[in-house]
C-alpha cells in the first residue's frame, strides 16, 4: 500500500486588488484579497459550479517573500449543493522577486511556490468526502487571478 494524489477539481478565480492593511520589516505586510467570482471544473469529483463573491484571501508577506495565506470563499455547486472553504498555505518567490513582492507587486506565475490545505463545511450529506478525507492544492497566482487545484490523499490499494 501507499499513498496516491487523485486531482480532485480546480478553481479559477477572479481577484480584486489588494486591500493594504499595514507594513513593517517585524511583522511583514498585511493585506487582504477580495475573492470576486470564479468557476469550478470536475475532475475526479463531478463538481461544476461557481465560487461565490465576497470571499478573502488574508495574506502576510515577510521581507523574504513567503506569504501566509488564509482564504475563505463559498462555492455553489450547478446542480443546487453549496460547500463553504477555508484554505490555508503558503506561498514562497524566488530570492530575485522577494523585495517586489514585499512591496505590493505580483511575481510573475512561475516564479512562485504555492501549495494550501484546504479544509471543508458541507450543507449535504452527498458531500461528505469531502470532511472525511484530506486534500492539498497547488496554486499559481496571476495579476488578477487565481488557479487551484485540488487533490484528494488517498491510500492506493493491493492489486
Amino acid at each position: 500500500m501507499g499513498t496516491v494524489l487523485i486531482k480532485a477539481f480546480e478553481i479559477s478565480a477572479k481577484v480584486g486588488r489588494p486591500i493594504f492593511i499595514g507594513q513593517d520589516f517585524e511583522t511583514g505586510r498585511r493585506q487582504l484579497v477580495p475573492i470576486l467570482e470564479g468557476r469550478v471544473a470536475p475532475a475526479a469529483l463531478p463538481f461544476c459550479g461557481m465560487v461565490l463573491p465576497g470571499g478573502v484571501d488574508s495574506q502576510l508577506i515577510h521581507p523574504t517573500g513567503r506569504t501566509e495565506i488564509s482564504a475563505r470563499y463559498g462555492v455553489a455547486l450547478d446542480d443546487g449543493r453549496s460547500f463553504y472553504i477555508q484554505n490555508d498555505g503558503i506561498r514562497t518567490v524566488k530570492p530575485e522577486y522577494a523585495a517586489d513582492v514585499f512591496a505590493g507587486k505580483i511575481a510573475p506565475s512561475d516564479a512562485y511556490y504555492f501549495a494550501t490545505c484546504p479544509q471543508f463545511e458541507i450543507y449535504d450529506e452527498s458531500l461528505s468526502i469531502l470532511i472525511n478525507r484530506l486534500f492539498i492544492s497547488s496554486a499559481q497566482r496571476f495579476p488578477d487571478s487565481v488557479k487551484l487545484d485540488f487533490y484528494l490523499i488517498e491510500e492506493q490499494k493491493d492489486r
